[in-house]
């Protein structure tokens, strides 16, 4: 959203920007920790010669997190990859009306995401599973970055679909995408 229209929208949708930004700091946190778990697991692996229990799997759990928790963030960025051939070659409420067609489809799959990584999380709690390592990390802990990352990338895509439906959206028919800042 252009800085006009981000004060004429609702505090709900202000407020979804604020936590998918928010989400946008968390997976670079986190791939930042998972970078210096990495080097500690080199330096102790190759100098020290010694082993390491909980270093890749936490790792791999964190990056997990991070693609999860990182949703949000690249949506409200118009960051994932999209095809703009057909939408440039329509007129502007036609364009308009696939938007909402192509938001609304995301929702209602992200939803089907959001619903399956819920009951996943919901077993692994309920059931007190662990991972099958030496560390044996409860697994209700890294399954939880499924549901929420969902969630909130839902949420982002809702507050999208709201900017493109009340005329709010950036994207303005009749600027090339080339020419848009992001």
């Amino acid at each position: 959203m252009t800085e006009m229209t981000r004060r004429d929208a609702p505090a709900a949708i202000r407020a979804i920007g604020h936590v998918s930004t928010l989400c946008g700091v968390v997976a670079a946190a986190l791939i930042f920790v998972s970078v210096l778990i990495t080097c500690q697991m080199i330096f102790l692996r190759a100098v020290l010669g010694q082993s390491t229990v909980w270093q890749t799997e936490a790792v791999i759990y964190m990056m997990i997190g991070a693609t999860l928790l990182g949703l949000p963030y690249v949506q409200k960025l118009r960051g994932h990859v999209g095809v703009d051939l057909v939408p440039g070659l329509l007129p502007a409420g036609a364009r308009k009306a696939l938007a909402v067609a192509v938001l609304s489809a995301t929702i209602v799959m992200i939803g089907l995401m959001l619903f399956y990584g819920w009951e996943m999380f919901h077993l692994a709690w309920e059931r007190n599973w662990r991972s099958e390592t030496v560390w044996g990390v409860k697994l209700w802990i890294p399954y939880l970055a499924v549901p929420l990352g969902f969630a909130l990338f839902a949420l982002q895509l809702v507050a999208d679909l709201w900017a493109v439906a009340t005329g709010h959206d950036d994207a303005d028919p009749n600027v090339a995408p080339e020419d848009r800042r992001h």
